[in-house]
């Protein structure tokens, strides 16, 4: 196999808020590229890149989706993510691995808090991206509202390409000045005719936007704009590239996916726009010896690849990973570098090219290729794959905590076993799922992002592995803090029994807490100590001091839950010779720190999440009733046509089940989405 022409693909991501019409735009895309010759659309479930049982029964993307479509001579590798909040570890991992995106808009509601969510981990990355706002023939659309939202919210730049008619069916091309008219059973035919100068009139100032937005791109546009030469239409397609690859601006297209109409401008723009795997900054990589390298994007030279995912496929463990350099090949010898400069050696068994939930083997992949990979045990999201000769480590993958967990039983005591080996494949795969033990009951207990991803994993676990699970009441995660300052010396005089001997262990020490803001987490402070005169602290002393303050910061002193938002500090510590062994300087320092909390007013700190929910207007006053006896505070609320969106911050714990209490308070009109904010 000879490596792909790198300048001829586009590696990007379909990402959005839940319900934008990710999937329906993805498979508009699928089907004028001719990879499928049907539409499948989400509501009936046979949705091509919705492939799961959960995913075509609750209606919704639950796992990313990779696909390729052929378009004006170049390859599309497209991942479909998915829109709601507790599956965002699937859009965090994709964007690690994108060269671009489309962002879908809901033409009604413009950006959501799940967008708002999608667009700082496109930040994070720095990826071109393009926004296709869609649903716009509904009730309430309105394109130039949907880009003023881009603009306020996103501090984003966008750029009208494409602006949809009043009538929703047709659209104008700003840069072509074109009305497009899409016909046949599913808009595949796309009639061009010059725009008439009533309608070009009304665009002036779309039109104008897009003038100014590349002619700070190209200085001889800008003088062209200013003596009112008409510019060309390459000029500015080049300009505007180069414009949108640097993140300067954000062009726009307008359409309705699910009738078809202004798909096609926006695969033209992903080939003309975004950018190939040649024009993204080369990836930093750190050696194991500390030393940094940059990886530029190459079929030749040492393999380095990054593994952004871990899933079964027909009960066996696959990972995709993305190739940065190099290549790979069945059989291939690799290592996975891990901290501490160990090396974890595997072979490649085989390599897969996807679509969707169908694989195809690959005698080689190359640099920029996006594969699935078999006959790795080991390596996990965020490891790196490379040369046994040439170990690094590429940037990692970042996770978020779980903030909702459920106790669970197998549903009868022969499933025990087979319930932690699921429990264990279904972890690998998720890096925010997590399994833990409470240490007063027993009980296993299962967090997640929140009770649809719980949901869905117990789903699975019935579906995919035969094992029904008993669940307890949703446990909400905690955290501790202290909200005044302390001090608490004490002086540490005790006989331990030692291998059958007595050993008197001697310190004291001087500890102090303080309170800090919400957000700033937990500080210590060991040094500059105070000592006695001539005395000084050896390694393991210090390290014992520093390991007592640490443990305690990890678990609080009155449920056990990791401490935030508090400073620690060691102000003092007095020695007593040979009796003051590193394990007195640890138990001074603990029972020191212990009676400071406790005199600092300990307090329990719970998830506040950001709700967002959209009513009918005669709705407004029975929501916002319930809302304020859930203790939630309200933020803000806006009313657009005939519904009402509210902002609101409210503890966890008050609105778990809240989707069943809100359909019935507004007839099953309402709709809600909510993120974590902040623990308070």
């Amino acid at each position: 196999m000879s490596a792909p022409d790198l300048s001829h693909v586009r590696n990007i991501g379909i990402v959005a808020h839940v319900d934008a019409g990710k999937t329906t735009l993805t498979e508009r895309l699928l089907y004028y590229a001719g990879v499928s010759y049907k539409i499948g659309e989400v509501h009936d479930g046979a949705a091509h890149m919705d492939y799961l049982a959960e995913e075509r029964a609750h209606g919704i993307t639950i796992m990313s989706a990779i696909t390729k479509a052929p378009w004006l001579e170049h390859t599309l590798q497209i991942i479909d993510t998915p829109g709601h909040v507790d599956f965002t570890i699937e859009v965090e991992r994709s964007m690690r691995v994108l060269d671009g995106c489309v962002v879908v808009l809901d033409g009604v509601r413009g950006v959501e808090p799940q967008t708002e969510t999608i667009w700082r981990q496109r930040n994070k990355f720095g990826i071109p991206s393009l926004f296709f706002i869609n649903k716009i023939d509904r009730p309430g659309a309105d394109f130039s509202a949907a880009l003023a939202s881009i603009s306020k919210d996103l501090a984003a730049h966008p750029v009208a390409i494409t602006v949809p008619l009043a009538e929703g069916k047709r659209i104008v091309h700003l840069i072509e000045k074109s009305i497009l008219s899409f016909s046949g059973e599913y808009g595949e035919t796309v009639t061009v005719n010059p725009c008439d100068a009533a309608t070009w009139e009304k665009l002036a100032g779309h039109r104008e936007a897009l003038l100014f937005a590349v002619a700070e791109e190209d200085d001889r546009l800008a003088e062209q704009l200013l003596s009112g030469t008409e510019m060309s239409q390459e000029a500015i397609w080049k300009a505007l590239r180069k414009a949108t690859l640097s993140g300067k601006v954000q062009p726009c297209f307008g359409g309705t996916a699910l009738h078809n109409v202004g798909i096609q401008p926006l695969m033209d723009a992903i080939v003309k726009l975004l950018a190939s795997p040649l024009e993204r900054p080369a990836s930093r990589a750190l050696s194991l010896e500390g030393g940094s390298e940059e990886v530029a994007m190459n079929p030749e030279g040492p393999l380095a690849a990054l593994v952004f995912k871990v899933q079964l496929w027909e009960g066996r463990r696959h990972v995709f990973a993305r190739l940065y350099r190099g290549k790979l090949t069945p059989g291939q010898e690799v290592v996975i570098p891990q901290a501490g400069g160990k090396l974890i050696r595997e072979r490649v068994a085989r390599v897969f090219d996807v679509d969707a939930h169908s694989r195809s083997r690959l005698e080689q992949a190359f640099a920029g290729q996006i594969v699935l990979l078999a006959g790795l045990r080991y390596a996990t999201t965020g490891d790196t794959l490379c040369d046994p000769e040439h170990p690094l480590i590429l940037e990692r993958i970042s996770t978020r905590e779980p903030v909702l967990g459920l106790a669970i039983e197998a549903g009868s005591s022969a499933d025990e076993e087979k319930l932690l080996d699921s429990l264990d494949k279904l972890l690998q795969e998720d890096p925010t799922l997590k399994l833990e033990e409470d240490a007063e009951t027993g009980q296993r207990i299962l967090r997640g992002m929140g009770e649809l991803h719980l949901q869905i994993m117990f789903e699975r676990l019935e579906r995919e592995f035969g094992v029904s699970v008993r669940t307890g009441k949703p446990q909400v995660v905690k955290r501790e803090t202290i909200l005044r300052s302390a001090q608490a010396e004490v002086a540490l005089n005790r006989q331990l029994q030692h291998k059958e001997t007595q050993v008197e262990v001697q310190a004291t020490a001087l500890v102090k807490v303080e309170p800090l803001a919400r957000g700033k987490g937990v500080e210590l402070h060991c040094e500059p100590l105070v000592l006695p005169e001539g005395e000084t602290l050896s390694a393991a002393q210090q390290e014992a001091a520093y390991s007592a303050l640490k443990s305690l910061s990890q678990a609080g002193i009155l449920t056990g839950a990791p401490m935030q938002d508090l400073s620690l500090s060691l102000v003092s510590i007095s020695l007593f010779g040979a009796s003051s062994s590193p394990l007195a300087v640890q138990m001074a320092c603990q029972e020191a720190l212990r009676e400071a909390l406790a005199k600092a007013s300990p307090s329990l700190l719970s998830p506040i999440m950001a709700l967002d929910v959209t009513v009918p207007n005669e709705n407004l006053g029975a929501v916002l009733g319930d809302l304020q006896a859930r203790q939630a505070l309200i933020q803000s609320t806006e009313v657009s046509q005939d519904v009402v969106a509210i902002k609101a911050d409210c503890p966890l714990e008050h609105i778990l089940g809240y989707a069943t209490d809100l359909r019935s308070l507004t007839q099953g009109r309402g709709q809600f989405s909510m993120k974590f904010a902040y623990f308070g």
